[in-house]
């Protein structure tokens, strides 16, 4: 089945000359959008791509039609692909039912895959860098040592985990984590 998929970028742009293009190379099913390609939501292309199932065909006008960015385009050219959903551009010469389709489609899914390893050994070596220099990652944690010292004072006294937590501003299981069982018992057994 051919799936066409138009868009332009604002409410006042009309539709009508690319779903009129799509009518004509055979689309069966169209849905549109009327916002920009920066905009990473866009329900129209959402719903095009829930459609589409292997062997279909995502028809669009023009390329740009699908995103701004080349990194949108290529990660949807490899999803696709994944999928085994063909990608056909009407006025860019891109068809992947074609010899020359499927090899610019396989160097899209490519960049893709290469621009995702990149990334992965890039923050890798970030990460790397920062453990050497004695930086972690993560969320900063909420129990600073004011707050333990309260709540092993608290813990003394007999109060039970789940109310301490509340009283120090920290959830029960981030008292947990720093306060472990042998240092709970400790107490109790003291009290």
């Amino acid at each position: 089945m051919l799936i066409g998929y138009a868009r332009v970028s604002t409410p006042e742009q009309d539709l009508t000359p690319q779903l009129d293009a799509l009518r004509e190379a055979g689309c069966e099913r169209t849905f549109s959008d009327k916002a920009s390609g920066a905009k990473a939501n866009r329900v129209g292309l959402a719903d095009a791509l829930s459609h589409a199932r292997a062997g279909d065909v995502l028809v669009v006008w023009k390329l740009d039609r699908l995103g701004r960015t080349m990194k949108g385009l290529v990660d949807l050219a490899a999803d696709l692909a994944e999928r085994g959903i063909g990608f056909r551009s009407l006025t860019d010469g891109i068809d992947t039912a074609g010899t020359a389709g499927k090899l610019v489609f396989h160097i899209m899914a490519a960049m893709a895959e290469m621009e995702r390893d990149l990334n992965r050994e890039r923050t890798t070596a970030a990460l790397m860098v920062a453990r050497r220099e004695g930086r972690v990652g993560g969320r900063k944690t909420v129990m600073t040592p004011k707050r333990l010292e309260a709540a092993r004072k608290l813990l003394a006294s007999g109060m039970p985990m789940r109310e301490i937590a509340p009283a120090i501003g920290v959830s029960v299981p981030t008292l947990y984590r720093h306060l472990p069982a042998p240092e709970q018992e400790s107490f109790v057994a003291e009290g």
